[in-house]
């Protein structure tokens, strides 16, 4: 059996820390509990080890070696804050990700959608840079239906939400437009490209966190991609529930496709075709 020693040894390689200098599970605790006051952000929704690793991670940029140092210069220091909170968020997206799965969306989900309402309401959650959001409205203004359409785009970093309204994006992130779409980006200096502004124009962006805000009711479709990964089980349940609360009858769930729904009988989904539930 493996003594206390030996457990604070594997729990630092874990982290890729130095025993002598790891926070103990406990002082962790105590520093997610004091920091969600400050941030507005419950720390124990996210798995714990990846998320103790980033902490580590930045205490190591700027040589802290407590927990409750950290917590100091995180009241005191806005940089280090924003570097903290930009850390748990985690914003990386790109436009047509799974590019067959958006032709899936194009070609049968939204026509499903429309025959079934002639308005139809769309919520990307956890949008990060807004690409998922942009490559929807992208895909209903080719069809003539973006002036039909309701598009909603939210996330917890004001940041990454301020990128995502101004919609500039460089070369590399405009990488994965297909060529079909590249109608809707300008390329205004070396290294960076506009989106149509007939787009960010209909697009409302908003701040939320996903696990402890009122979500709006009557969606006909719901994004939420790569996004639930970081999420204890718990957080997933809790969020996939929520969702589905908030969908119309019949309304359609579009998660990531390194996502899976173990349990959605149980809430109430019906699985349509992979990474696609309906209510």
């Amino acid at each position: 059996m493996e003594n206390k020693n030996d457990l604070s040894q594997n729990y630092a390689n874990l982290l890729g820390i130095t025993p002598g200098k790891m926070p103990s599970p406990e002082e962790f605790n105590k520093f997610k509990r004091n920091i969600a006051s400050l941030i507005n952000l419950d720390l124990t929704n996210y798995k714990s080890t990846q998320m103790e690793r980033r902490i580590v991670s930045l205490m190591n940029r700027i040589e802290i070696d407590s927990l409750d140092d950290y917590l100091t210069v995180l009241k005191s220091d806005s940089q280090r804050l924003e570097e903290f909170v930009n850390m748990l968020t985690i914003n990386v997206s790109e436009f047509f990700r799974n590019p067959e799965k958006f032709f899936e969306l194009e070609s049968i989900y939204i026509p499903e959608l429309l025959k079934k309402s002639p308005r139809i309401k769309i919520w990307s959650a956890g949008c990060s840079i807004g690409a998922e959001v942009y490559s929807v409205a992208m895909i209903l203004d080719k069809h003539g239906l973006l002036d039909k359409c309701d598009l909603i785009a939210s996330d917890f970093d004001i940041n990454i939400l301020k990128k995502a309204k101004e919609g500039i994006y460089n070369k590399f992130e405009v990488g994965t437009i297909p060529r079909a779409y590249e109608q809707y980006i300008t390329q205004i200096s070396e290294n960076e490209f506009q989106i149509d502004s007939k787009l960010t124009s209909k697009i409302r962006f908003e701040r939320q966190d996903l696990l402890n805000s009122k979500y709006e009711k009557d969606f006909d479709m719901i994004l939420c991609r790569n996004v639930v990964i970081y999420f204890t089980e718990e957080a997933k349940d809790k969020l996939y529930k929520n969702f589905y609360d908030s969908l119309k009858p019949g309304g359609i769930l579009f998660i990531g496709s390194t996502e899976r729904i173990n349990n959605y009988r149980d809430i109430g989904y019906k699985l349509k075709t992979a990474f696609f539930y309906e209510k």
